[in-house]
């Protein structure tokens, strides 16, 4: 193969799901924090024929992301990468959630850009939770912090979600986060395109994942029951979208956000939105 594909979050289920598919023609990088758990993932693609390796890589640390990018382009021209690393409410206070969901995507996305080529595509994985915050509500102010003062950007955003009621903080910070990755995947295509290069967003709804399981102590099997298919989706049906949107064969898709959740945004109103974002 002379093309290799990075997946960050690799050992995740969406991640290892979507290594599965795109290493049919890619050489595949898995990147993720826990060298054991790369070492296991690395051994199931290969039982499946896919080659692999992995790469310790900290998304919240330029260095680390810019290492895990030179690795994989020794295997091959980089052409694709998906970005799937990330954190939930419960993983975390709101500075961790705001520094690897908003921080480490402008690492990533930044890096991707410095080595795009033409053909070359970045699918940022959002959520659900980005689209539970009505666009008048983004502080767009303390996003465009992104492209001049990161480590502003993300103090902004940690002083607005500490604002949320109770214990809400990690909540908040999640779903400014992940819009926050929507907004910056949009904002972003141009430069993407002056490359002939793509990026765009997915946003995932609730899925039957290791992160996603979590997720029902605080409101995710509520969001199930919202949805028009009332049920928890599956690794492999996200993985399909993320595999596609970064192969070459949508060349003409960028700059945009792709809502995958069952329907479930299609059957909350604006007072369900507000209640969710709020994680009551």
């Amino acid at each position: 193969m002379n093309q290799s594909a990075i997946i960050t979050g690799g050992t995740g289920g969406m991640g290892l799901a979507t290594a599965a598919i795109l290493g049919r023609d890619h050489r595949i990088l898995l990147a993720d924090l826990d060298d054991a758990r790369l070492a296991d993932a690395v051994d199931r693609l290969g039982a499946l024929g896919v080659e692999a390796e992995g790469a310790v890589c900290d998304i919240t640390d330029r260095e680390s992301v810019n290492a895990a990018f030179a690795r994989a382009q020794t295997s091959g021209r980089l052409r694709a990468v998906v970005h799937a690393a990330g954190v939930s409410p419960l993983m975390g206070d709101a500075e961790k959630i705001v520094r690897i969901n908003a921080l480490g995507t402008v690492h990533v996305t930044e890096t991707a850009l410095s080595v795009a080529a033409p053909g070359s595509a970045l699918v940022n994985v959002s959520s659900i939770a980005g689209h539970l915050l009505p666009s008048f509500l983004r502080p767009l102010p303390a996003f465009r912090w992104a492209m001049s003062d990161p480590t502003r950007m993300v103090s902004a955003l940690t002083r607005m979600a500490t604002l949320a009621p109770g214990r809400g903080a990690p909540g908040a910070a999640y779903t400014l986060s992940k819009a926050f990755v929507i907004w910056y995947s949009q904002f972003m295509a141009a430069t993407f395109g002056e490359k002939d290069a793509r990026v765009l967003s997915v946003s995932p709804g609730s899925f039957d994942t290791e992160m996603g399981r979590l997720e029902t102590k605080s409101g995710s099997e509520r969001m199930v029951g919202l949805a028009a298919l009332k049920r928890f989706g599956t690794p492999e049906e996200i993985a399909e979208l993320l595999a596609f949107c970064a192969s070459e064969k949508p060349g003409y898709l960028t700059g945009t956000d792709i809502l995958c959740d069952g329907g479930n945004r299609a059957g909350l109103t604006l007072a369900g939105m507000l209640s969710m974002a709020r994680g009551g």
